[in-house]
C-alpha cells in the first residue's frame, strides 16, 4: 500500500538512515507507484497552466506566493523543456517524445475534465526532486508521529507548547483538498477529482488517522506504520509487543 511505503521512507529519513539507502527507497517507491505529482499538487488549481502566473498556498517547497507559469514548469523538466506557448487560456504545449504510439495510448487513458499539466506529468521528460520528495514523505511521517505520541502521553495531553507542535504537524495535510465534480450515471454522483498521488496519500492519511475502527499507528517498538485491527492494537506484530514488554520491564 502506497501511504504505508510513504510514511515507512518518511520515518526512515526522520530516523537517520543513511541517504544512499533513503535515495534507494524513493527510488523503489517511485517504480512501483509513480512519480508524486507534486506539479499538480503544489498550486493552488491543477489548472495552473491556463494561467500566466501559478499561485501557491502555504508549502514548505516554494515559499512565493506567485510564480510565472513557464518558471513552474522548468522545475519539473530539468532536462528537456516542453515546447510551450503561452496564450493564456488557449495556451499550448508539446513533449519531444518520438513515440507517437505512447503519446496516444496516454491521451486515452486521461479523462477530458483533467488538466493539462496531469498529461504533462505523464510525459517522459517530466521529474520530481528528491529533496522535494523525501520532505513530502518526512512531513507524513512526522504529522503521524506528533499526532500518536500526543495521545499516548496521558501525563500533560494539554500542555499547552505539546499541543502547538502537534498542531503544527497536522497542519501539514491542510491545504490543496481534492475538487470534486457530479456524473450521470444511475444517479447524480459525487466524483473526486485527485489529480496527484500526493493528494491521494494526504487524504488516505487523514481518513485513516481518524478512523475509530482501524487507524493507522507506528508500532510502539519499531516505531513503524502499520494499520491496527483494533483501536487497541498498539504493536504491529505479537513478537515486537513480547518485545517491548519485555524490554520495559527491564528498566523497572
Amino acid at each position: 500500500m502506497s501511504l504505508l511505503e510513504a510514511v515507512r521512507i518518511g520515518r526512515h529519513l526522520m530516523h537517520g538512515t543513511p541517504e544512499r539507502e533513503c535515495r534507494e527507497m524513493i527510488r523503489a517507491f517511485a517504480l512501483k507507484y509513480g512519480l508524486l505529482g507534486i506539479m499538480t499538487a503544489l498550486p493552488t488549481t491543477a489548472n495552473f497552466f491556463r494561467y500566466e502566473k501559478v499561485y501557491f498556498p502555504r508549502n514548505d517547497l516554494i515559499r512565493d506566493e506567485a510564480m510565472d507559469t513557464l518558471s513552474y514548469l522548468k522545475f519539473f523538466f530539468p532536462f528537456r523543456m516542453l515546447d510551450v506557448e503561452k496564450l493564456s487560456v488557449d495556451s499550448m504545449w508539446d513533449s519531444h517524445d518520438d513515440d507517437d504510439n505512447y503519446m496516444k495510448a496516454l491521451m486515452m487513458t486521461m479523462s477530458p475534465r483533467d488538466p493539462e499539466a496531469i498529461y504533462m506529468s505523464f510525459t517522459r521528460d517530466y521529474g520530481e526532486r528528491y529533496d522535494w520528495m523525501a520532505s513530502i514523505f518526512k512531513d507524513w511521517a512526522f504529522t503521524l508521529l506528533g499526532t500518536q505520541l500526543y495521545y499516548y502521553d496521558q501525563k500533560k495531553p494539554n500542555d499547552p507548547d505539546t499541543r502547538r507542535i502537534v498542531e503544527n504537524a497536522m497542519s501539514i495535510l491542510d491545504n490543496n483538498a481534492p475538487t470534486f465534480h457530479l456524473e450521470l450515471r444511475e444517479h447524480p454522483t459525487m466524483v473526486w477529482d485527485f489529480h496527484s498521488l500526493v493528494m491521494n496519500i494526504k487524504m488516505m492519511l487523514a481518513l485513516m488517522m481518524t478512523d475509530e475502527q482501524n487507524p493507522i499507528k507506528l508500532c510502539r517498538q519499531c516505531m513503524m506504520p502499520f494499520i491496527s485491527e483494533t483501536p487497541e492494537q498498539d504493536f504491529c506484530s505479537p513478537e515486537h509487543e513480547k518485545k517491548y514488554k519485555r524490554e520495559n520491564q527491564d528498566k523497572k
